[in-house]
């Protein structure tokens, strides 16, 4: 499996796939090429789009070096863009749009196209107060290498109701991300305060699109219109009948359209 050497030298692992512009699919909490949509999203885009997916620094197959820091993350997905060609669209799923939308300023337009995000969980202020509650929870069981309070508290935050979390616990899901359960912390990393970064989106003067799925709660609605609206350059789409855990086939016809210029 080929890997670029990220700007601290930390390997990330990647794989290509299909032919036409770049993009580069960056996952969300808790998911990594084994364990995720973006394989399967990329094969749906392969017929047009060169498609990026690697893993997440600490996740997979790629490595990590401490001390973390969301600056890391960025130079990670430069040093996979330097690789692919020099400049890529990005595509953030869920908390990775967070980190697409922070990288897309700092790396600049000659490097990042185009910027779409789906459904990154950013909220209003009105409702920062679990988000806030959530950092320090998370951060002080992380510290005590308490690894199942830290997924329990991620799964609580993402909206798993009471009665399905004694199952949870009993399924593979629950073990896959114990084991990627220090990297919860770098995606709350990337969201930074949870309220919409008006300063980074005004920095970005590139096509923005904002999805949502069509039957996602409303309150996951909320960080892709929001996004698109801030920008200067911003659409916002919402996909029939998807939830959170987004169709390939669904999602792809969109992404094709976007990242091509063809929409």
């Amino acid at each position: 499996m080929p890997t670029v050497s990220s700007a601290d030298g930390t390997a990330i692992a990647y794989e290509t796939t299909g032919s036409g512009p770049v993009a580069v699919l960056i996952d969300g909490a808790s998911a990594s090429r084994a364990g995720g949509r973006s394989r399967e999203i990329a094969a749906a885009l392969a017929d047009r789009l060169t498609v990026v997916v690697y893993d997440r620094r600490g996740r997979g197959e790629s490595g990590d070096t401490l001390p973390f820091a969301v600056a890391r993350e960025i130079e990670d997905i430069a040093a996979l863009i330097d690789a692919a060609g020099g400049s890529a669209a990005l595509v953030g799923f869920s908390s990775g749009g967070a980190l697409a939308l922070t990288a897309a300023a700092a790396l600049g337009p000659e490097t990042v196209t185009r910027l779409a995000v789906y459904e990154p969980p950013y909220v209003p202020e009105e409702a920062q107060a679990p988000a806030v509650e959530y950092t320090a929870a998370l951060g002080e069981a992380l510290a005590r290498d308490d690894r199942d309070t830290a997924v329990e508290l991620f799964f609580r935050r993402v909206g798993v109701p009471e009665d399905q979390l004694a199952w949870l616990r009993q399924s593979p899901h629950w073990a896959g991300t114990m084991a990627l359960a220090p990297t919860l912390a770098y995606d709350d990393a990337a969201l930074g305060d949870s309220l919409i970064p008006d300063e980074v989106i005004a920095v970005l003067r590139i096509p923005v699109l904002g999805i949502a799925g069509g039957a996602s709660p409303s309150f996951l609605h909320y960080g892709a219109h929001e996004i698109a609206a801030a920008a200067s350059d911003g659409r916002y789409v919402e996909l029939a009948d998807q939830t959170h855990d987004v169709q390939p086939e669904s999602i792809a016809p969109v992404l094709t359209e976007f990242v091509t210029g063809s929409a």
